[in-house]
């Protein structure tokens, strides 16, 4: 569930982030009891009890990332690149095997997905509308991200890993999104890797490994399939630069990690349950809430152009809740503007699967909005979704309008926005026509999950 924080707690938290990290050494020492230790102090802060279960949350990971119990930690880590946006944050289009050991990282091997993929067989019949778009006759790895909600996501990626006899056990799924690397490149500094050219820092590194991996690659003489080597090379430069980043510049990264995860750049899934309710406790687990009971939104892309036109694509939206007649009705404006000036290597005209999740129990209008759309349930919701194009340099509106609910009228006003993964900010604009006809406005940017209650 998503949360507003105040000023005052922002301050305690980063306190206390501060004290992780200045008491590092403290940590290792103390590493059976810490987590005891720093519960007992959270628990005496003089804030809500909402507040003291995210910094418990925090505390929990902390100490299960640090804890030396000689236990081996194996995650299967998703490399999504949202510049080719897919429900669960972007096209997978390499992943790797992340082991830890007693708080430090043993290894990381980066894989190609398309290579993988051709170990997993022609099986599993793919999701409306992959097969009809991009001809694929069947589903694997690099698509198992086609739900907005995470936790289906990484079951899926786990169930496509091991059907490509991967070997590994794994303890959980991380996906990142490309957006972090740029974000963690402010903190390290720019990196250069052996055998590559040029220097990748936090302005050029998204579009340059693009160009490597698209391009670059035959300039080079390498194989197609060993064109995204750069990601292990990559990979381990940063590893190094981070683990060797003074105190300062350590918080610096603890507080980028930190927003990468409430934006849902980076998102958590774990096999044990207790850690798995620490992560969607903390809205880290990038889950679709299912257990919201008033006014609800998610608008989720699904680039299926196989060109990485997102990085192009601007998004706004226009939301109207009218309450004062007898049928509470909302219509929904969004708005896509492809800034691309010409086709290239990289864009094209803008193709997208949307779906648009709305409270269980709406009705839509069928006179409105996008050609030819469907209709359905899923996760809690229902969805109203279709096949919409954005040509180059062109700006394009599409409308929704329906009936919620009828119990939305009968207690006050609620609403929660979710946020896709990989689509960046949006800005929005909210009006609200109250039961006595009066008029309720908030423009908002869209970075994380929303409420207003």
């Amino acid at each position: 569930m998503p949360k507003r924080y105040s000023r005052k707690f922002w301050i305690t938290f980063w306190a206390i982030a501060v004290l992780f990290l200045a008491g590092w050494f403290l940590f290792w020492q103390l590493a059976n009891h810490r987590r005891a230790t720093l519960n007992s102090a959270i628990s005496i802060l003089p804030i809500n009890q909402e507040k003291k279960d995210d910094l418990e949350a925090i505390n929990y990971f902390v100490d299960y990332i640090l804890k030396k119990d000689g236990q081996e930690k194996t995650f299967l880590v998703l490399f999504q690149n949202n510049m080719e946006l897919r429900p669960g944050g972007g096209y997978i289009g390499s992943f790797g095997i992340l082991k830890m050991k007693d708080g430090q990282i043993v290894d990381l091997q980066t894989n190609d997905v398309v290579n993988f993929d051709g170990r997993i067989p022609d099986t599993e019949e793919p999701p409306y509308p992959l097969k009809e778009t991009l001809g694929l006759s069947s589903w694997k790895l690099r698509d198992s991200n086609f739900s907005p909600d995470f936790p289906t996501d990484a079951q899926k990626a786990d169930y496509f890993y091991h059907l490509g006899q991967g070997q590994e056990n794994l303890d959980g799924i991380v996906a990142i999104n490309a957006d972090v690397l740029t974000s963690f490149l402010k903190v390290t500094g720019p990196v250069s890797i052996d055998g590559f050219p040029g220097t990748y820092d936090s302005e050029n590194a998204i579009m340059s490994l693009e160009y490597q991996v698209e391009k670059g690659y035959q300039e080079q003489g390498l194989a197609h399939a060993e064109r995204k080597s750069v990601m292990n090379s990559l990979a381990d430069e940063i590893i190094k630069k981070a683990t060797s980043l003074n105190e300062t510049d350590k918080l610096k990264l603890a507080q980028i990690i930190l927003d990468n995860l409430n934006n849902k750049d980076i998102q958590l899934y774990f096999k044990d349950s207790p850690l798995e309710e620490q992560a969607q406790k903390a809205g880290w687990s990038g889950e679709v809430d299912q257990s919201w009971g008033s006014d609800y939104l998610m608008m989720v892309d699904a680039n299926l152009g196989s060109y990485k036109s997102d990085y192009y694509i601007k998004r706004s939206f226009d939301y109207t809740i009218d309450l004062s007649g007898d049928i509470p009705k909302a219509d929904l404006k969004i708005t896509y503007t492809h800034t691309a000036k010409e086709k290239d290597w990289m864009t094209k005209d803008y193709l997208t699967y949307l779906r648009v999740y709305v409270p269980n129990g709406a009705w839509f209008d069928n006179s409105a909005g996008p050609d030819n759309a469907t209709f359905g349930e899923e996760l809690g919701h229902k969805y109203i979704a279709s096949l919409i194009t954005v040509p180059i340099g062109q700006t394009k509106t599409f409308q929704f309008n329906y009936n919620l609910p009828q119990n939305i009228k009968d207690k006050p006003y609620d609403l929660l926005i979710q946020k896709e993964s990989g689509v960046g900010t949006i800005p929005g604009h909210i009006t609200i026509i109250k039961k006595d006809g009066a008029r309720e406005t908030h423009d908002i940017e869209l970075k994380g999950d929303w409420q207003l209650n």
